[in-house]
């Protein structure tokens, strides 16, 4: 074989290779711009329930004069909506397990709560509480939270404290 059989090879090897990088380089613009918007709909939310308190504080003044069953059950959405509303946020600016599992945790809570469902529907939301603290013992894993169900911190929040010092 001669130099020429071999120069092609070379050609597309490196042909290649910075077709790889261009690609990780766009990979990696993608993933900002995604980043980015994510934290432009974050904030966008926060204005949203940043206003959505003004009718709630609103509807307090009725819930002292003359609070019937249908304003307080309205007023309960609202507020576990503004709750869930900032568990998204959370949720968004975290990127944890953790946090996803407390979004569903408060969604299926305020299902029950100000839902009306029929008791295998209760039974079936207690059972995913259930299950998400379940999950939150059993199958812990530091990126969960910071502490562990016992209180305690968890093992890769001790190294990285232990490393600082």
């Amino acid at each position: 074989m001669s130099l020429k059989d071999y120069e092609p090879r070379i050609a597309k090897s490196a042909l290649h290779r910075r077709e790889e990088h261009v690609k990780q380089v766009f990979r990696d613009q993608v993933a900002e711009a995604a980043g980015l918007l994510e934290v432009v709909l974050s904030a966008i939310v926060l204005v949203a329930l940043l206003l959505s308190v003004v009718p709630l504080l609103q509807s307090l003044p009725g819930l002292l004069t003359h609070g019937n069953s249908v304003e307080v059950r309205e007023f309960l959405e609202r507020a576990l909506d503004i709750v869930i509303g900032i568990e998204f946020i959370k949720m968004l600016a975290k990127h944890s397990p953790g946090s996803v599992l407390e979004v569903l945790l408060y969604a299926i809570a305020r299902h029950m709560i100000v839902g009306h469902e029929d008791a295998v529907q209760n039974l079936v939301s207690v059972g995913a509480i259930a299950l998400i603290f379940i999950i939150r013992k059993f199958f812990f894993v530091p990126s969960f939270g910071h502490k562990m169900p016992g209180g305690d911190l968890a093992p890769d929040i001790k190294e990285k404290e232990k490393e600082e010092e």
